[in-house]
């Protein structure tokens, strides 16, 4: 085990910050879709208990995390632990209600307020300005949107933005995935009673386990690891921007896994959202 997490940190060492956010934003798209096939079967609230429980108990077994740390790194854990299973459970609740592209553009508004407080850069501020602009198009001629579905995406967003801040602290605070697993057992904590209270013995169904086990992978393990090397390497204004493209590949997994089409209208605002991506990329300092 401890060769296998050596080999996953030179691994994810060598690959640079910027690839790391794109393999991260692939994997949790992924992972959302295959979620969604499981709201039928367990609900949202099953299934963020599901994904955070498999995931918990993967990063538990990987990184064997020691518990004796000092008071301000178990606080950190716990904020991170908190956060992270809030912004799951709010997010879910918002993918069951409206489509994938559209839940996470909202989702986005929480890592472009990061972008927009820690920018101190004028150029920075137009590409963040124009990410925002495609979120307001993308919400546009979709037909009439579920209303509560769109306050659990704004709820999730504003988890999504403190998640960057405390991720950065945690990843500063711990070494390796001990800190992430730690954390990620917090969260279980969480979500767990309410997707036991909402699903029962719906949740130990074997085909449901076994999925319940990928979206783990896909949308906990594989990217919040991505996530705390990236966030080792970069500040969270840049993590932030690099994230606009969350919509775009979300709108892209919606349309060939889920069959959720976007109009033309909104899919003018996914280019908006990869022209700010791209250029917010291109014109960071490298010491950034």
């Amino acid at each position: 085990m401890t060769s296998l997490t050596a080999l996953a940190g030179r691994t994810f060492g060598a690959i640079p910050p910027p690839a790391l956010v794109l393999l991260d934003i692939v994997s949790v798209q992924l992972g959302s879709a295959l979620a969604k096939h499981l709201f039928g079967a367990v609900g949202s609230f099953g299934t963020v208990a599901l994904r955070l429980f498999f995931a918990a108990a993967v990063l538990m077994l990987l990184w064997r995390p020691s518990p004796r740390s000092n008071r301000r790194t178990w606080t950190v854990v716990l904020g991170y632990g908190v956060v992270l299973g809030l912004m799951n459970l709010c997010f879910y609740l918002a993918l069951a209600r409206i489509p994938l592209g559209i839940a996470v553009t909202i989702d986005f508004l929480g890592p472009l307020a990061v972008a927009l407080a820690g920018s101190r850069r004028w150029l920075d501020a137009c590409w963040a300005v124009l990410a925002a602009g495609g979120v307001v198009l993308l919400t546009e001629g979709g037909g009439a949107l579920n209303l509560v579905g769109l306050l659990f995406a704004i709820a999730a967003g504003a988890c999504w933005g403190l998640y960057i801040l405390v991720g950065a602290a945690l990843g500063r605070q711990t070494t390796e995935g001990e800190g992430l697993a730690l954390g990620m057992a917090v969260g279980a904590l969480v979500a767990v009673p309410f997707g036991v209270a909402e699903s029962g013995t719906a949740l130990i169904r074997p085909w449901v386990l076994t999925a319940g086990l990928g979206v783990a992978l896909l949308s906990s393990v594989i990217p919040y690891s991505l996530d705390l090397e990236a966030l080792r390497k970069m500040p969270p204004r840049v993590f932030s921007i690099l994230m606009s493209l969350e919509p775009a590949m979300a709108a892209l997994i919606g349309l060939i896994v889920l069959r959720e089409s976007l109009r033309w209208v909104q899919w003018i605002a996914v280019l908006c959202v990869v022209a700010a991506s791209v250029g917010a990329t291109r014109g960071a300092r490298p010491d950034a």
